[in-house]
């Protein structure tokens, strides 16, 4: 009986809407096993309280891994300490502006008719995981002021602090760390060799653009 061999732990920690959909897509194409997204999320507790060790133990239910609580400061450092051959991803998108566009356009259609960004009332209201979730986690995260949950300066920091942070993390262990941007053709070679995968073709596949941009 042959066994598959296990890949290498793969994180994807880039933020929310840098591309991570697209992402996901190229690595189900790789034949990744990906961790359950749901389960992953109602982590967000967990990695409030900075308890990793429901991360850690869940992180061992697949061979990848995106989105929250992964995509969140101090979860990487965890599973870098915890999986010491795992490679690391870091998504961007072309400035922390487009980011911010993208991140409140798409709540916007969730959680606010996509008429406005939403505001503390909206959140609370929001039907998404588990009561409250929504409210919770934009609370967690962002570190905004209540009546102002998607203040904008603080988000922009917020973006560029994260990335900065991941970056100098790894800064001397660059086989460790990827950083690409989906919308840039020629990182999809970039993610191939980082993979050792075959260069099969010459931009990502952009299958839910929509949930990306």
């Amino acid at each position: 009986m042959l066994f598959k061999k296990p890949k290498t732990k793969l994180f994807c920690i880039g933020l929310n809407k840098t591309g991570t959909t697209t992402l996901k897509t190229v690595l189900k194409s790789f034949d990744y096993s990906l961790g359950n997204q749901i389960t992953a999320e109602l982590l967000l507790e967990a990695w409030n309280a900075r308890d990793f060790k429901p991360i850690i133990k869940y992180s061992k239910t697949a061979e990848a891994f995106q989105d929250i609580p992964f995509s969140l400061p101090g979860t990487y450092q965890a599973l870098d300490e915890n999986f010491k051959n795992a490679k690391f991803i870091l998504t961007e998108r072309d400035s922390a502006e487009q980011w911010y566009k993208s991140l409140t356009k798409f709540h916007s259609k969730l959680w606010a008719d996509g008429e406005r960004i939403p505001t503390i009332e909206d959140l609370k209201k929001a039907d998404y995981r588990a009561p409250g979730y929504t409210y919770r986690a934009n609370r967690y995260i962002y570190n905004t002021p209540e009546n102002d949950p998607y203040n904008k300066a603080l988000m922009l920091k917020f973006y560029n602090e994260h990335n900065q942070a991941v970056k100098a993390y790894f800064k001397s262990r660059p086989e460790k760390l990827l950083t690409i941007n989906v919308s840039n053709a020629s990182d999809y070679a970039k993610l191939c060799l980082f993979l050792n995968k075959p260069v099969s073709a010459t931009d990502f596949p952009w299958k839910n653009k929509t949930a990306d941009a």
